[in-house]
C-alpha cells in the first residue's frame, strides 16, 4: 500500500511537471493579426455604408500612406507627453509618454501610445461631423479630411491650437485642440452656417486601431481591449470578442451600439495605457464599438446628439480625449472633477471590493515609506492585524484538535469498522471540548481571495510598474532576476530568461526564501503517521517553490512575509496553550533516515528490575 501512494505521489508530480513543460513548449494559441495588405485582397468582404440619418459613421476609406506621412504636422510637448497632430483628419496619432520607458532602463525608447495610419499597430484619435440632413456626406470634416493651422504653432498646456476647413458650401468647420499638464485633451468642435438652409449635423470623436496590438500579453487576469461606460454601468470587451459582433446595419459593420442617457465614456485599455473618449457628462451621446473584417479595423466612436444649425448661426461641443499612464492618483483627480466611474477603467477584477480597498492602503503606505517593497511588507502585517482576531481562534481550535488526539485514536479502536459510530462519537467529542473542526481551514479560506486581490493589484497597477525595493530586486512587478543557475551571479555565464522552459529551474533568492518559509512552518508539528500525508507535506513547500517562482517579487515578497508572521502566530499561540513546539526536533527528524520505529527499535532497552 505505501509503494501505490508513493506512486500515485511520483504520478502527480510527474504530471505537474509535464503540464508546465508542454504550456512552455506548446502556449494557447494566439491568433496572429491580419497584415493590412492581406486584410485590403478580401474583396469579398465589403462594408456596406452606414445610414448618416441614424448617426452611423462612415466606414474607414483605403489608407493614404503617403498622404499621411506628407500631411504638415503640429508638435504637441507637455511634461507627460510628447509627439505630434497630423494636419489629415486632425488626427492625434503621434504620442509618447515621457516619463515611461519600455525597460527599466532610463536610456531604452519612450513608452509609444499612438502612432500614425500605415505604420505597424497605427492607432489615432480623430474628431469630425457625420452628415444628417441638409448637408453632404462629402461636405462634412472627417478622419481624411485635411485641415489647415488657423491659430497656434505648438500643442503645449499653455498654448492651444485651432484647426479650421471651409467645405466651401457654406460652412466652416473648427476644432480647437487643448491639452493640461497630465494625458487630457480638449477638443472643441464648431460650425458656422453661412449657407442658405439650415443643416443638421453629429459630432464625433473615434479612436482607430489598424489590426489587432501586436503585444498583447492575452493573460487571463488581464483585459485587454474595449473599455466603456454607460450611465454607471462598466463593460470590458476583449478583442477577440469583438471580432464576433453581429452586423448592425445602422452602422454598416460588425458593431454593438448603445445610446448613454447620461454620463459615460469608451475607449481601450491595454496592461498599463488608456486612450478614451469622454463626451459632455450631463448629456445624451451614442457610444458605439465596431470592427471592420475587411479592414481588420477596430474602432471606438462617441457620437454625439445631431446639431441643427440656421443659416448665419453657429453650434459647438466638447469632447475630452484622455490619453496616457493610468495613474491611479491622476484617473481619480479625474474622476473627482467629473468624469464618472473613472477609476473603474483601471482592471480591478472579481474582487474589486478587496482590490480597491488594498491598493489605496498600498499606496498611502507606498507615500509615507517612499519604496513600494516595505510597503508591501507592512500591507502584510496589517492585513495579519486584521484577521488576527478569526486567526487567532482558527489557531486555538487547532490547538484543542491536537489535544484530543489520543481521544481520537481510542475512539477509533472502538469504533472499529463502524463509520456510523465513529462519525457520531466524534461529533460529540467535538461538542464536548467546544471544538470547531472547521475553523482551521478558516485562515486559508480568507487568505486566498486576499492572495488574489493582491497578486491582481501587483499585476495590474501601473504603480508597481518598475518600482525598485532593494539591491537587486529593481522590478516588483516582474520575477526575481537572480538565479540559483549561476550561483546568484558569482559565476560568468547567463541563465534562461523568462519564457523558456528552462526558467522554472531558475529559481531566484525570493522563491527559495519563499520555499523555505513554507518549510519551516510546517515544522511547527511533528511530520503526520500516515505516509501519504507525509509525502505530499514534504513536497507542498518545495512545489510552491517552483511554482511561485516566475511571479511577480512583490507578490513572492508578500508570501514570504505572510509566511513569517503566521509561523510567529501559531508558534506563540501553541505555547499559551502549553504546547512546546519541537522545531529543531521535528527539523532533525526530517533529515533522519531511520523511521520512527526504527528509531524506537533500535533504541537502547532498559534492563528489567528484578
Amino acid at each position: 500500500m505505501e509503494d501505490q501512494n508513493k506512486n500515485l505521489i511520483l504520478a502527480l508530480v510527474l504530471s505537474t511537471l509535464v503540464i508546465i513543460v508542454w504550456t512552455f513548449l506548446f502556449p494557447p494559441e494566439v491568433q496572429a493579426p491580419a497584415t493590412l495588405e492581406a486584410a485590403q485582397e478580401q474583396t469579398d468582404a465589403t462594408v456596406p455604408t452606414a445610414d448618416p440619418v441614424t448617426g452611423g459613421i462612415a466606414a474607414p476609406t483605403d489608407p493614404e500612406t503617403a498622404a499621411a506621412a506628407d500631411a504638415p504636422r503640429i508638435t504637441v510637448q507637455t511634461p507627460e507627453l510628447s509627439g505630434t497632430i497630423s494636419l489629415l483628419g486632425g488626427r492625434i496619432d503621434d504620442l509618447k509618454l515621457t516619463q515611461y520607458h519600455e525597460t527599466i532602463d532610463d536610456t531604452s525608447p519612450e513608452v509609444t501610445l499612438l502612432t500614425p495610419s500605415g505604420t505597424p499597430d497605427a492607432y489615432f484619435a480623430s474628431f469630425g461631423w457625420a452628415a444628417a440632413t441638409g448637408i453632404a456626406a462629402d461636405a462634412v470634416p472627417g478622419p481624411d479630411t485635411l485641415w489647415s493651422i488657423e491659430s497656434g504653432e505648438a500643442l503645449t498646456p499653455d498654448t492651444p491650437v485651432t484647426l479650421v476647413w471651409d467645405n466651401g458650401a457654406g460652412q466652416i468647420f473648427r476644432n480647437r485642440i487643448s491639452v493640461d499638464d497630465k494625458y487630457m485633451f480638449s477638443v472643441d468642435q464648431s460650425v458656422e452656417n453661412s449657407g442658405a438652409d439650415s443643416i443638421s449635423l453629429r459630432p464625433y470623436g473615434l479612436l482607430r486601431q489598424e489590426g489587432m496590438p501586436s503585444d498583447l500579453q492575452n493573460f487571463f487576469i488581464l483585459h485587454e481591449g474595449l473599455v466603456r461606460m454607460t450611465d454607471g454601468t462598466l463593460e470590458e470587451v476583449k478583442y477577440k470578442k469583438m471580432l464576433d459582433f453581429a452586423v448592425d446595419d445602422r452602422e454598416g459593420t460588425n458593431a454593438e451600439r448603445q445610446d448613454v442617457t447620461s454620463s459615460g465614456w469608451i475607449g481601450y485599455t491595454d496592461h498599463y495605457w488608456m486612450t478614451t473618449l469622454i463626451p459632455n457628462q450631463s448629456v445624451p451621446f451614442r457610444s458605439v464599438a465596431k470592427y471592420f473584417p475587411s479592414r481588420d479595423i477596430f474602432q471606438a466612436e462617441a457620437v454625439q446628439e445631431a446639431q441643427t444649425v440656421a443659416p448665419g448661426a453657429s453650434a459647438s461641443v466638447t469632447t475630452q480625449l484622455f490619453a496616457g499612464a493610468k495613474e491611479w492618483e491622476t484617473i481619480r483627480d479625474y474622476q473627482a472633477a467629473g468624469v464618472t466611474g473613472f477609476v473603474d477603467s483601471i482592471d480591478w477584477g472579481w474582487f474589486f471590493f478587496l482590490t480597491k480597498p488594498i491598493f489605496w492602503v498600498l499606496h498611502h503606505l507606498n507615500l509615507l515609506i517612499g519604496n513600494m517593497g516595505f510597503a508591501i511588507i507592512a500591507l502584510t502585517f496589517f492585513l495579519k492585524l486584521l484577521v488576527l482576531p478569526l486567526a487567532y481562534k482558527s489557531y486555538v481550535s487547532m490547538a484543542k484538535m491536537k489535544e484530543l488526539q489520543p481521544e481520537m485514536e481510542k475512539l477509533k479502536e472502538r469504533a472499529g469498522d463502524d463509520k456510523s459510530q465513529l462519525q457520531t462519537g466524534m461529533m460529540k467529542l467535538y461538542k464536548d471540548n467546544k471544538v470547531n473542526p472547521a475553523a482551521g481551514c478558516l485562515p486559508i479560506l480568507i487568505q486566498i481571495p486576499i492572495f488574489f486581490s493582491l497578486y491582481k493589484v501587483i499585476f495590474v497597477t501601473l504603480e508597481l510598474r518598475h518600482a525598485p525595493w532593494l539591491g537587486w530586486i529593481n522590478d516588483l512587478s516582474a520575477p526575481d532576476p537572480s538565479s540559483i543557475l549561476n550561483l546568484f551571479g558569482l559565476l560568468p555565464w547567463g541563465t534562461p530568461e523568462q519564457g523558456s522552459i528552462f526558467f522554472i529551474l531558475s529559481l531566484g533568492v525570493l522563491p527559495i526564501l519563499l520555499g523555505i518559509s513554507m518549510w519551516l512552518q510546517q515544522k511547527l508539528n511533528p511530520a503526520p503517521a500516515d505516509a501519504t500525508q507525509k509525502m505530499i507535506f514534504a513536497w507542498m513547500p518545495w512545489v510552491f517553490m517552483f511554482m511561485l517562482g516566475g511571479f511577480a517579487s512583490g507578490l513572492v515578497l508578500y508570501w514570504i512575509t505572510n509566511n513569517t508572521i503566521t509561523f510567529a502566530q501559531q508558534y506563540l499561540i501553541m505555547r499559551s496553550h502549553g504546547a512546546k513546539p519541537d522545531v529543531f526536533g521535528n527539523i532533525r527528524s526530517t533529515f533522519s533516515r531511520k523511521k520512527p520505529a526504527q528509531v524506537a527499535a533500535n533504541s537502547p532497552k532498559k534492563p528489567k528490575s528484578k
